[in-house]
């Protein structure tokens, strides 16, 4: 069964290897596959016509299958290979190791927000942004120009505290776990964290920096733990409602896999914690 770790915890070879299957899957073309992917999803999904993979109940199983999907791909260039997440309310500057050279590499310089070290910098030779926001073929970051922290534990445990998983109108207006979560009401969780990292992680063509992998790895590691302290809680809505996703309902773009299919975590990997 494959382990997804706190990336703070990970061995100098985990993380070469972590690096390496990036890099080939990058190679490969396919890594913009899921750049383009998440972009059309982010861009289409609205408040009042239908949505998917944001806005909506099913953001979190959506992207569960979205990150299974690319940890598939890196376990095709190396098999032991799982997702790290990061748990930005304990790593929480622009000095935590996650942005270490021998890692992600750091922030972006000052008047472009060009990433110029780690094996993601564009003048390493080894990343190109190919699906863009605009013509520049860098990776761009902002650490902390958002102009807020990132979220802390009591941030976390307050969401973790509601009991009810969505409910109408299925949108970026209401009142429940997920939209909590994913950051449109109250404290500001996923949706915060885009910002503060900023560059394309505050764009729809996020995962061209691959610290989305190991954010949304985190997110569902949160829904897991809310899943764990409310068992009686299900997954809404349960049956067939206009323009979002039920609990039996395919998911585009794939179109076999519903939420329920994807609700729990264990079939797939654990958390090392």
């Amino acid at each position: 069964m494959a382990v997804r770790k706190n990336q703070s915890t990970l061995t100098t070879t985990e993380k070469r290897e972590f690096i390496d299957a990036v890099l080939e899957v990058k190679r490969g073309g396919r890594y913009d596959d899921f750049v383009r992917t998440h972009n059309e999803f982010i861009m289409g999904d609205t408040d009042q016509g239908e949505r998917v993979g944001h806005r909506s109940p099913s953001f979190l199983p959506w992207h569960r299958k979205f990150l299974l999907e690319f940890e598939q791909e890196l376990q095709r260039i190396i098999p032991s290979v799982t997702l790290p997440y990061w748990d930005w309310s304990t790593d929480r500057t622009a000095g935590s190791s996650l942005w270490a050279t021998d890692f992600l590499g750091g922030d972006g310089r000052s008047r472009d927000g060009q990433v110029m070290a780690g094996p993601f910098a564009n003048l390493a030779g080894n990343w190109s942004i190919d699906i863009q926001v605009d013509t520049r073929p860098f990776l761009r970051r902002a650490l902390g120009g958002g102009g807020r922290a990132l979220p802390t534990r009591a941030d976390i445990e307050a969401v973790l505290a509601v009991e009810t998983y969505d409910a109408p109108p299925w949108n970026s207006t209401s009142r429940g776990f997920r939209n909590l979560l994913e950051g449109w009401r109250g404290v500001n969780l996923h949706n915060r964290v885009h910002v503060w990292v900023g560059g394309h992680m505050a764009t729809g063509a996020s995962p061209n920096d691959p610290v989305f992998w190991l954010h949304h790895a985190f997110i569902d590691k949160l829904w897991a733990d809310w899943q764990t302290r409310h068992p009686a809680s299900p997954y809404l809505p349960e049956t067939p409602t206009e323009n979002v996703v039920d609990l039996d309902s395919t998911m585009r773009p794939w179109n076999d896999v519903t939420p329920r299919d994807m609700l729990d975590h264990t079939q797939f990997y654990t958390f090392d914690t």
